[in-house]
């Protein structure tokens, strides 16, 4: 039953696009919280179990910087792109539209190849 792989598989690929849509939310300073609500305001909610174990991740391969600032309030942690994060989020987007506009072209003819 080929259906019963269908939620899995649209998580499969929904994973791949919550690094590139995180990325692309972190060009400013951006607590975890904010993060999260700025994503799902993108039409991409994420849950927390998955946001703050890819913010650690990503920081630790050099991807992300963090700060603690408590701005008056309760002491938050700011996550925002690195040297590298940014090099990274612009070769991911270069990739994204790639795949994009091949993945539009290959829906769109069906397998038809022009027949």
């Amino acid at each position: 039953m080929a259906l019963g792989n269908a939620p899995a598989l649209a998580l499969e690929l929904r994973r791949g696009v919550i690094v590139l849509a995180a990325l692309s939310q972190l060009r400013e300073p951006r607590y975890g919280y904010e993060l999260r609500q700025a994503i799902a305001e993108g039409g991409l909610p994420i849950e927390e179990g998955t946001l703050y174990p890819l913010l650690r991740r990503l920081e630790t391969q050099g991807t992300l910087t963090s700060e603690w600032r408590t701005d008056g309030g309760a002491p938050r942690r700011y996550y925002m792109l690195s040297a590298a994060g940014r090099e990274l989020l612009e070769r991911l987007t270069v990739t994204w539209h790639e795949l994009n506009g091949a993945m539009d072209r290959l829906l769109a003819s069906g397998g038809s190849n022009g027949r």
